[in-house]
């Protein structure tokens, strides 16, 4: 879950129609994606970013392991094109520009809803990655918890090193205003400290962690309501959000500090609000700095969405091995996780399916905090090898970026704005 804010206006933090009939404008049209921080797969790119979320798959951490794999040579992990995307329209007409200047719904809080993945292709080493990103919904919903609120769906399409679509991944966000966020009752978190036996349990399962890794895990051994071996993350602390964001390439906003972080705030000063010392400082600073997230309603720092998805993968991709693919993934974020949470992913198998060659193995998987919580449920599909057959890698819907987001906007009923 992520808030962002920008830059602003006479109606600043305010969603009123004129701003979500502005935001639909924007359906389908292709807008320039943040800088990437790692503009190449590389080994250390790799390792660091599995390192950031505890993962030291040889896969994604080891080229002469990964060499002996299937994939002959070191692959990146499934959620790695976060790190990653270069521009796929580098030029646009002074219309296109026009229509994406600004925020619609700037001032408002923005919050991580769902995040849907496909994966087609693995990212190997030495691939460049091109994004095309455009939103391709934008939905009015009423809410409990930030009164009236508006959906809206992006879609990042990637393409690998040969311009083959690699991945899309497809985020809804919820735009709410302040007011009505802050004006509710604000959940309590006090947790007691943890016990010398609530850690020892949580080192006795970090220490009982397996990986299939080389050994293949076959489709017909698979059996609907076999559990997949839990991970646990956490006691999550600022130290882990820091690692997290080393190894995520120091994405933030801005992507870096002092002079390239003074040319973006004269530009957006709406993303960096005062610190205490009346310092202008990032808006993710929430993530870190308790006092923010306070200020904007909430009872401490939280870790980011794409973290507990990452968790997920690194789950499945312990569980599945080195022979299987991870095709799909949806997660719902539908609670914080707090700095001082513990996190456990738990995953069962849900259903099996042999469809056009596919072994199609289904999951649920799920996040669990300390207090029996579930913060963020989610499904997966996995593809696995047969004792007879490898996996065969699923096709894209279409053969380049901009097919694909023809694909999404008629999933989304939305005609191709060209």
């Amino acid at each position: 879950m992520t808030i962002v804010e920008t830059g602003p206006r006479p109606d600043y933090g305010k969603l009123t129609d004129e701003a979500i009939a502005r935001s639909r404008q924007r359906l389908g049209v292709p807008r320039p994606p943040r800088i990437a921080p790692n503009l190449e797969v590389s080994l250390d790119t790799s390792r660091h970013f599995a390192f950031g979320y505890g993962d030291d798959n040889p896969l994604y951490c080891d080229g002469e392991y990964a060499a002996g794999t299937r994939w002959g040579g070191l692959i990146a992990p499934p959620t790695f094109h976060y790190t990653m995307g270069e521009d796929a329209v580098p030029e646009r007409d002074d219309e296109t520009k026009a229509l994406l200047k600004g925020d619609p719904l700037a001032g408002l809080g923005s919050y991580q809803a769902v995040m849907e993945y496909e994966w087609w292709q693995p990212l190997r080493r030495g691939d460049r990655c091109k994004v095309l990103q455009a939103q391709v919904g934008v939905v009015e919903k009423p809410s409990r918890f930030g009164g009236r609120t508006a959906h809206l769906t992006h879609d990042f399409i990637y393409a690998n090193g040969d311009g083959e679509p690699h991945a899309v991944r497809r985020g809804t966000w919820v735009h709410a205003e302040r007011s009505a966020t802050k004006s509710r009752k604000t959940e309590t978190v006090t947790p007691d400290p943890y016990t010398p036996e609530q850690l020892a349990d949580i080192d006795t399962a970090y220490e009982a962690e397996t990986r299939r890794g080389a050994e293949p895990r076959y489709f017909e051994d698979v059996t609907v309501g076999d559990e997949i071996q839990s991970r646990v993350k956490g006691p999550l602390t600022t130290t882990d959000i820091v690692v997290w964001h080393l190894g995520w390439g120091m994405q933030l906003t801005p992507p870096g500090s002092f002079k390239i972080a003074y040319r973006i705030r004269k530009k957006a000063p709406g993303l960096y609000p005062a610190n205490a010392l009346n310092v202008p400082d990032t808006v993710q600073r929430l993530h870190w700095e308790p006092e923010r997230a306070q200020e904007l309603g909430l009872p401490t720092s939280y870790d980011y969405g794409a973290m507990r998805e990452t968790w997920i993968t690194h789950a499945l991709t312990d569980w599945m091995g080195d022979d299987a693919w991870l095709w799909k993934l949806r997660c719902e974020h539908r609670k914080f996780n707090y700095v001082g949470d513990t996190t456990w992913v738990h995953g069962r198998v849900i259903g099996k399916d042999q469809v056009d060659g596919r072994n199609e193995v289904h999951l649920e998987v799920w996040c669990e905090n300390q207090r029996g919580e579930v913060t963020t449920p989610a499904t997966a599909t996995v593809l696995l090898p047969t004792r007879d057959a490898a996996v065969v890698l699923p096709e894209p819907p279409a053969s380049d970026l901009q097919g694909v987001l023809r694909s999404e906007l008629a999933r989304f009923d939305i005609g191709s704005s060209e």
